[in-house]
């Protein structure tokens, strides 16, 4: 095989209780890539579309990643990427992630699997240090491996797979303003109460053990965030008024989709998830706020070959 094209998923880390150790994969967002052999022995970035990104390969996320899984292989196929970018960076919901897992998903695929979706991981997280200055891997992970991930360890990493409940959707709200995950990070408090640690770590134990319970009831109240949400919530507009509006229509929760300015409201069914939306969608045009919005279920596969 000379060349793929594959479907990235768009991912929503932390889910309020889990910052930089918590992840899914949504389903109906995500990049289109085409990645295929060169005889040049060289790494390009040949073509990109949807928005305006850097073409040089070691300035651009999927060119360092794959340059890393290559490095790793010791490998010295060259690769052609294209990227058809859909969605926006900076909007809080996996760009930079999508690009660099469905490139070493990609590659790796193309050069006959010699890694597991696991092991990929790694990889494309140097292409959310190169955006982020951060390796974090709470949206590589799902985007990789589908579903809901923890990240037990960093170092050494460790990435646990968690089931997915059949009936949960996700609707996410993206207000067309840009929040830099460098800049968002940069606002967080760095040390943080004992109590406030104690209500996080309990409530991200919970969430996990509703998971495999299927416990609708106690997800929603798992996701609560004290530590990092009070502080990013207030570069995101009417985020007060869209978590009632959550509520108000039965949603289970409520929280900041990564570093924002993405929200999400996880949902029971299709039924909720649809009013939930049409709330949401009412509600911001009143305001006059440009926004795209996005109904999915969990992905549990991760990056699709097309």
């Amino acid at each position: 095989m000379k060349e793929i094209k594959i479907f990235a998923p768009a991912t929503v880390a932390n889910l309020s209780c889990g910052f930089d150790v918590l992840g899914c994969c949504l389903d109906s967002v995500g990049d289109e890539m085409t990645i295929r052999k060169n005889d040049l022995k060289k790494v390009r970035i040949t073509k990109i579309s949807g928005q305006d990104l850097p073409m040089e390969t070691d300035k651009n996320v999927a060119g360092v990643a794959v340059l890393s899984l290559l490095d790793h292989l010791n490998e010295n196929q060259g690769f052609d990427i294209e990227i058809d970018k859909r969605i926006k960076p900076g909007s809080g919901i996996g760009s930079s992630a999508a690009s660099s897992a469905g490139a070493v998903f990609a590659v790796n695929k193309l050069l006959g699997e010699p890694l597991k979706h696991k092991e990929l991981v790694q990889f494309a997280m140097k292409g959310e240090f190169l955006a982020s200055g951060n390796a974090h891997a709470d949206n590589v992970a799902p985007a990789l491996l589908g579903g809901f991930n923890l990240v037990r360890s960093y170092e050494p990493l460790e990435i646990v797979s968690l089931p997915t409940p059949h009936e949960l959707r996700m609707v996410v709200l993206h207000p067309l303003i840009e929040i830099k995950t460098r800049d968002s990070r940069a606002i967080i408090k760095q040390n943080v109460s004992l109590k406030k640690a104690i209500n996080q770590w309990g409530n991200l134990a919970a969430f996990v053990s509703a998971l495999y319970t299927e416990d609708y009831a106690l997800m929603g109240r798992s996701l609560k965030d004290e530590i990092v949400e009070p502080v990013r919530s207030i570069l995101i507009p009417f985020f007060e008024e869209l978590e009632k509006i959550s509520s108000e229509q039965g949603a289970l929760g409520f929280g900041i989709s990564g570093s924002g300015p993405s929200v999400f409201a996880m949902c029971k069914g299709d039924e909720v998830a649809a009013e939930v939306y049409k709330s949401f969608k009412k509600f911001y045009s009143s305001k006059e706020i440009e926004f795209d919005i996005h109904v999915s279920e969990i992905n549990k596969t991760g990056v699709k070959i097309l």
